[in-house]
């Protein structure tokens, strides 16, 4: 996919390419329209108007903002996997599942497992709300048995149970730049590693999130939350540069971090001498701190948003950050 970003005066006109798909809108009507009129006396293709469909997502464009949403697609993937009849679930994951390798459980079809893991991925690009649930069911893509696929089955009842939410983009909120980082320790089953996760908000709107595993070994809930708040760093460093090129410049961006060690560690070169440890590569998350492209700030944690990327929740805690990421029925 190629994105290609046009000013002309003070105007600006965005541009998205994918394969034979072209998306493309801008400030002014008058440089969309020549653009339009170009673009058909060059090539042979169809204007279809106002974005409606693309990919499989769906767009819903108001002046208040935009809904984007996959209710067809997730109609579509419940009948290709027989999941229609299912009795609907509130979350996607039981606060009393705790998914291993199971090697002594009944061993289910790995076609048919990767499938739905496939399927489900691609519903997180606007279902932020399933992402932790779905990523840990990956890790057993190898070798599925059959309590990870009752996990996967849980995700899919959730779904139909969820199906007119939709990602919710303010068009009213502010151009600054939030980011939440935290960690789950020890959250990969298998390998013993902990789990990243991060949250990009411009304004209210989500723009980006990941959960990951860590590429190492963490000896601590501490070395864990830097490590997670470090890879944050990088993501968030990308973000400004990407969004400099659309004119727009950030300095001291807060990074919110539910740990008041992990804060330390960065801002307290004292400390350095009890996490030598810690990968050098980690430390640069203190180099930006000093420079002051990055501002660490504490977040109590029933108000981490990232908290929902890295463990199961309880239904009221889970609504009400879902919520809280701009995941929501339409209105």
């Amino acid at each position: 996919m190629l994105m290609t970003l046009l000013s002309r005066g003070g105007d600006t006109l965005l541009v998205q390419i994918y394969v034979d798909d072209i998306i493309f809108g801008g400030s002014s009507h008058a440089l969309v329209s020549k653009f339009a009129e170009q673009m058909s006396s060059e090539f042979e293709m169809s204007l279809m108007g106002e974005l409606q469909f693309f990919l499989g997502l769906q767009i819903k464009q108001g002046r208040e903002g935009t809904f984007v949403h996959q209710a067809k697609y997730t109609k579509d993937i419940l009948r290709k996997f027989d999941k229609g009849d299912l009795n609907p679930m509130a979350t996607p994951m039981s606060t009393q599942t705790a998914l291993d390798a199971d090697k002594e459980g009944e061993v289910v079809d790995q076609r048919e497992y990767r499938g739905m893991i496939g399927s489900l991925l691609y519903m997180t690009a606007t279902r932020p709300d399933i992402q932790f649930a779905v990523c840990l069911c990956a890790h057993f893509q190898a070798s599925p048995r059959l309590s990870h696929r009752q996990a996967v089955k849980r995700i899919f009842r959730y779904l139909k149970y969820t199906l007119e939410l939709r990602l919710w983009f303010s068009s009213a909120s502010l151009l600054s730049l939030r980011v939440y980082s935290d960690a789950a320790f020890v959250g990969c089953p298998l390998e013993r590693k902990s789990t990243s996760s991060t949250y990009q908000f411009l304004g209210s709107s989500l723009v980006s999130w990941s959960s990951r595993k860590q590429s190492s070994v963490a000896t601590s809930t501490t070395e864990a939350e830097y490590i997670a708040a470090a890879s944050c760093n990088s993501q968030l460093l990308w973000t400004k540069s990407t969004l400099s090129d659309f004119g727009l410049s950030f300095k001291k961006i807060p990074l919110l971090v539910d740990s008041t060690s992990a804060i330390s560690v960065a801002k307290n070169p004292v400390l350095y001498s009890r996490t030598k440890h810690i990968d050098v590569r980690f430390h640069f998350l203190r180099d930006h701190y000093e420079k002051g492209d990055v501002d660490l700030i504490h977040v109590e944690t029933e108000n981490q948003l990232a908290d929902i990327f890295t463990k199961p929740l309880d239904l009221s805690v889970f609504a009400r950050l879902r919520g809280k990421l701009g995941v929501c029925y339409p209105f």
